[in-house]
């Protein structure tokens, strides 16, 4: 999810700077707007089952292919759309606040005194904005408690309501000291949870507990970018030591257990300038680098592209992290290519290699699988745990017939030579982006999450919005100019091989409200007042095989972030149900469920965020409603009244 506004330095993709659309590209000719909407319906595989709910007849419904499965439908009393300065969940279940910005993390923790923070006591307390939310069970103790390790992501710090006295002279009055605080904040945090009296809480003696931050974790680069020249900096000049991870947004967890840390926004960590005949500069530019968000530049050289050009290609990678080893040394899995990664989730296909999902959080930008070379072997470390370093990463075309073709980014394949730019398979990695603009990849509406079903066969990549899309840049994956709601679509795998390199597609919704024509909307008609939403961010899939949706931007249309519930089968294929509210100012990050299903945890992101918030002036005091304490970034765990599964 993109932390704020980048219209003054955002990135630029040269095929959409070009005018170039991406089905002209495909198939040689550019269909109009209403082209593209009134043909959704001869395609088939295109067009949702009765959703009639935005004033357009449905079209057939095309062979999903997918794995046949029984998939419940949701029972629950839905919430009120609304927004407030707390939490609300639906009738019949409980949500409690887990763990907060600034809560011990160790049994040596320092009290949270969020009016002296230092960057020293914030490495021994959970961060801040927590995102993505891994669970990686634990056997029982002792007495029988249910334990897990929950690895969170703290993708970045809300400077004007984290730190006093900053907002008013923001940058001027960030000092040394501050930015320390706010690396220190970012990265992420490992903690036991346990289950005592049917209440989820942390275990703040655990061996497991870790924090990871952006300063002073070192990690490992590997895979085929590991001591590239280009990564080669003053302070690492073998290309293959990294001190810390930053922007952390969503991630995934591995079939063998470990946690996917996605770096996402890492351009808006840098300062400074370079000449435009630097042999990095083109490349900087595409990922918007330097966009000057934090000030860190300002102190550490590191954070200077004219001190440090190649720093910014450390960052925008995927990393591993073993959360059952506290001194285990993270790694940069640099085959996964780099780009700003929104998760990381990951399947296991049936032949035994690892599919791994991400989408590059721009707008414009793209979508993308890692297929492992190796095979996952349950139990077998040695074989598993460097899975990530080899196989072939794609990058998908949406074409209008509704098919994917998954383009694979191989160095001496089509335009990926030397003749373009590229001297090795590093360097397409390090430019993944340009690696895809030249295969002619499809520029998406901010593609975020993309989580695979390995009940069905299919992908839900979400598309949280894009309203700097044109008339004549619409397509068929892409069907709304100024598209301020964003989509879901749905890849359909052949017969459940999330390898295959060409699958369908669907758009199961089009966000926003349904009783606007104009926005163009499409969702089942037995979807409610409450049931529609906008800006799909993160999602989950319960053990049970449904959708789960959480949104960023969903205040736009008037009412707070959330999570819904949507169904993906039969006759309420396209209906959405809404089951969690978050408190105003906030976004829903990181839905993740147990095993059973019976516990939920959500991460509320940034509460009391509104326009010109201040620490001293926040939107709202959640969770805590104390005078002296400002709003605090906390995982939610929500259950059932009386025990079960959630959603019924």
């Amino acid at each position: 999810m993109a932390m704020m506004d980048d219209s003054e330095n955002k990135p630029v993709n040269p095929r959409i700077a070009a005018g170039v659309a991406t089905i002209g590209d495909v198939i040689g000719h550019r269909l109009s707007r209403r082209g593209f909407l009134g043909g959704l319906g001869a395609v088939s595989g295109l067009a949702l089952a009765g959703c009639t709910r935005g004033g357009e007849a449905p079209g057939p419904v095309g062979s999903r292919e997918a794995v046949s499965a029984d998939i419940p439908a949701f029972r629950f009393d839905e919430i009120a759309r609304g927004m407030d300065e707390t939490h609300h969940v639906a009738e019949g279940y409980r949500a409690d606040v887990l763990i907060r910005w600034g809560d011990p993390l160790f049994a040596d923790s320092p009290v949270f005194d969020p009016a002296n923070q230092t960057a020293e006591a914030q490495r021994r307390q959970f961060g801040y904005n927590n995102d993505f939310i891994g669970y990686v069970p634990l056997e029982a103790d002792s007495e029988g408690r249910e334990r897990a390790l929950l690895c969170v992501n703290h993708e970045y710090t809300s400077t004007n309501i984290m730190l006093p006295g900053v907002a008013a002279g923001y940058p001027a009055s960030m000092t040394r000291e501050l930015c320390e605080i706010e690396m220190a904040a970012h990265g992420g945090s490992v903690v036991e949870i346990r289950k005592e009296d049917g209440v989820w809480k942390p275990v703040t003696d655990s061996y497991y507990n870790r924090r990871i931050t952006a300063d002073t974790t070192k990690m490992r680069v590997s895979g085929p970018a590991a001591g590239s020249p280009r990564l080669q900096t003053t302070e690492d000049p073998t290309g293959v030591v990294v001190s810390g991870t930053m922007n952390n947004c969503a991630g995934g967890i591995t079939p063998w257990g470990t946690y996917l840390m996605a770096e996402e926004n890492f351009n808006g960590n840098f300062l400074g300038e370079l000449p435009e005949n630097h042999p990095e500069a083109e490349n900087h530019k595409r990922y918007g680098v330097p966009s000057g968000w934090y000030q860190w530049g300002r102190f550490f050289d590191r954070y200077d592209v004219s001190k440090e050009p190649n720093e910014p290609n450390r960052f925008g990678w995927i990393v591993e992290v073993d959360p059952t080893d506290p001194n285990h040394v993270p790694r940069k899995r640099t085959a996964l290519g780099r780009f700003k990664h929104e998760g990381a989730e990951s399947v296991v296909a049936p032949d035994g290699r690892v599919v791994v999902y991400s989408g590059d959080d721009q707008r414009f930008d793209y979508v993308y699988k890692f297929v492992t070379k190796g095979k996952f072997e349950p139990g077998n470390w040695t074989v598993n745990g460097d899975l990530l370093d080899e196989g072939t990463l794609y990058v998908a075309r949406f074409d209008a017939d509704g098919t994917v073709a998954w383009l694979p980014l191989v160095y001496g394949t089509g335009p990926l030579t030397e003749e373009n730019g590229f001297a090795s398979q590093a360097d397409v990695l390090i430019e993944t982006r340009r690696a895809g603009d030249l295969l002619g990849a499809t520029p998406m509406d901010r593609p975020e999450d993309v989580e695979p079903n390995a009940k069905t066969g299919r992908v839900y990549v979400m598309l949280t919005n894009n309203d700097r899309r044109t008339e004549a840049q619409v397509d068929a994956a892409n069907p709304r100019a100024s598209n301020r709601f964003g989509h879901i679509i749905e890849i359909i795998e052949p017969e459940g091989d999330f390898t295959s390199e060409t699958s369908r597609w669907e758009i199961l919704v089009r966000c926003g409200d349904p009783s606007i024509a104009p926005v163009g909307a499409l969702w089942n008609p037995l979807t409610t007042d409450n049931g529609w939403f906008a800006s799909p961010d993160n999602c989950a899939i319960d053990p049970q095989g449904r959708l789960w949706v959480s949104t960023d931007g969903n205040e736009d249309s008037g009412a707070a972030d959330g999570l819904w519930a949507l169904e993906t089968e039969g006759e309420r294929r396209g209906t959405g149900r809404h089951f969690f509210r978050c408190p105003v100012g906030a976004e829903m990050c990181g839905p993740r469920f147990n095993e059973t299903g019976e516990a939920l945890f959500l991460a509320v992101q940034h509460p009391g965020d509104t326009d010109g918030a201040t620490y001293e002036a926040p939107g709202t005091r959640w969770p805590d409603f104390q005078p002296a304490m400002p709003p605090r970034p906390s995982v939610v765990v929500v259950t059932k009244q009386g025990g079960g599964p959630i959603g019924g």
